[in-house]
């Protein structure tokens, strides 16, 4: 009889960066797929969720950011999703910040990338629907930020 899998619980913080009604994204190439991806990563043990987004955001874009407030919490339990087979020990929990850039948004290029990281781009809120942008939950809660029309808190298990 298989041993059951006991799954291992990450967090991390992620940060939706507005300026200008537009939004900072991470091209990336992902699984045989071009796609996008918020600026984030996991959060280091004894550091607070909204210094894990501003230090992840400055290592991958060179942006430094202000913390405004968070906007949704998401998990994600890879037992209850399309790959469930090779991700039922994965369970994330993503807090999402909305983030302000410090001085020159435009001066971009941080100097610790993901590795499938591809480049960054700003990408206007209202094109975020159509764009592969994973995980796929977070495409409308973006690009309603345009229109200032609020999503719930907890997004919950989303992929």
């Amino acid at each position: 009889m298989a041993e059951p899998i006991t799954p291992t619980i990450r967090t991390s913080a992620k940060a939706v960066i507005v300026h200008d009604g537009r939004v900072l994204l991470q091209r990336a190439h992902w699984e045989g797929q071009d796609c996008y991806f918020l600026p984030g990563g996991g959060q280091h043990p004894g550091e607070p969720l909204d210094a894990a987004a501003r230090r992840e955001v400055h290592e991958e874009t060179g942006l430094t950011v202000t913390v405004e407030k968070l906007l949704w919490l998401r998990e994600y339990i890879g037992a209850n999703h399309e790959h469930a087979d090779a991700e039922a020990a994965t369970h994330r929990i993503e807090a999402v910040f909305q983030c302000t850039p410090d001085g020159s948004p435009g001066r971009l290029g941080g100097h610790a990338a993901d590795d499938v990281q591809t480049g960054l781009e700003w990408v206007e809120l209202e094109k975020v629907p159509d764009l592969n942008l994973l995980p796929r939950a977070l495409r409308q809660p973006i690009a309603a930020l345009a229109t200032g029309v609020s999503s719930p808190d907890y997004l919950g298990d989303v992929a």
